[in-house]
This record gives C-alpha cells, structure tokens and sequence, in this order.
C-alpha cells in the first residue's frame, strides 16, 4: 500500500472516529498537501523540524511527514484519545523515527526548553482563532522561521493585524493559494518575549486583538 492509500484510509477512520470534520478523505489530503506546497515557497522543506499544532485526525501533520520523507516532525494533542490514535497511525506508517506525538497543550508546552523555538515551520489547521494561534505558534517557531495557518478565501484586514503580531515576533502576513485552499504564511522575525504564549485562560479568554 502506498503513503497516499494509507494516508487516505488513516483520514476516513480519523472521521468514523470523530477526529475529522466532513468532506471526503481526499479533500482533506489535498487541502493538508497545500500546507506542504505554502511553506516550500518561503523555506528549503526537505530536512526541517515541524510542529504541528491541534494535529486531531492527522493532518496536515501526517501528510507533510509523507511529503518530505527526511523531515523530523512533533504533532501537538490535548486529546488522550487522539493522541493513542496519533501514535497507532505513526507506526503504521513506519514513521516513528520521524514524528513524536506530544500529549498536552500547546500553550504550557511552547514554553518547555527543549522545543521552545526550535521549530522551521509550525502549522495549525482549525486550531483556534488567528490571535490565539500566532500567539500560542510564536512559542513554537525559531527565528527565521514560518507560521503556516489556513486561511478563508477571503480574509478580513483585522484577521491579522501587522502591530499586534510583530508584539509576537512575527512578520505580516502573507496569503498564498495553493491545492485551491488559502493560507496565511508569516515569518517569525525575533525572539518571543518570555510569558508569550500566556497559561492558562490568557491566551484564549483574553484575546490580544
């Protein structure tokens, strides 16, 4: 069998399990591709580290482990549920030398020394809110680095505000097209201050913009 049969099979039991949302398997697939074809633009992918935030029923962050076969990769779950199919899905792809899956969230674990920064490229499909990604991604990303988030076709001014996001360390952002879905790409351009991301409620109840 195949990545691209494996991976569509792996999708359709991540959606009979309630992982995924609707649409068809392949969907997903090509709209998890179009993560890995965002960030080719902006980076050199075929060795990077990435996290991926919120990876639920396994994309975009099995399928970009599938798209850069010498890339190393971390797959952030706050669910236990997921987090034991995550791992399942890893094996039976024979990637465990590649991807761990990290159990907890992702706002007390941007702040864990040994992964704090240290990312090429973190992405985050239907993670949460933009303010809340960028803030909690910021943890995540080295300088020099790329967020890589999904988009609407057609964003709002205010989904991305320049002075609140360089407050992060990030860049403006940049919305590019690609597998026909939108994705917003923003280069991490200093250092995170160290209380960003908040614990706790903070980043999530109380919003920076």
């Amino acid at each position: 069998m195949d990545h691209e049969e494996h991976l569509l099979r792996i999708l359709a039991a991540a959606q009979s399990q309630g992982f995924l949302g609707p649409g068809a398997p392949a969907e997903h697939l090509r709209h998890a591709r179009g993560f890995a074809e965002a960030a080719a633009r902006h980076l050199e992918v075929a060795s990077l580290r990435f996290a991926d935030l919120g990876t639920g029923g396994g994309v975009p962050g099995l399928v970009l482990a599938a798209c850069w076969p010498e890339a190393t990769g971390t797959l952030v779950e706050s669910s236990t549920r997921r987090c034991a199919a995550l791992s399942r899905w890893v094996g039976e792809l024979c990637m465990q030398d590649r991807l761990q899956v990290l159990a907890g969230r992702a706002e007390v674990l941007a702040h864990d020394p040994s992964i704090r920064e240290q990312y090429d490229l973190t992405t985050a499909r239907s993670f949460a809110r933009p303010c809340v990604t960028a803030e909690i991604a910021t943890g995540f990303v080295r300088v020099g680095g790329l967020l890589v988030v999904s988009d609407p076709p057609e964003p709002a001014p205010s989904r991305w505000p320049p002075a609140a996001l360089e407050s992060l360390g990030l860049g403006p952002a940049v919305v590019v097209v690609a597998q026909g879905a939108h994705y917003a790409c923003l280069r991490k351009v200093r250092r995170a201050a160290s209380d960003q991301p908040r614990q706790g409620a903070g980043a999530r109840k109380r919003p920076l913009w």
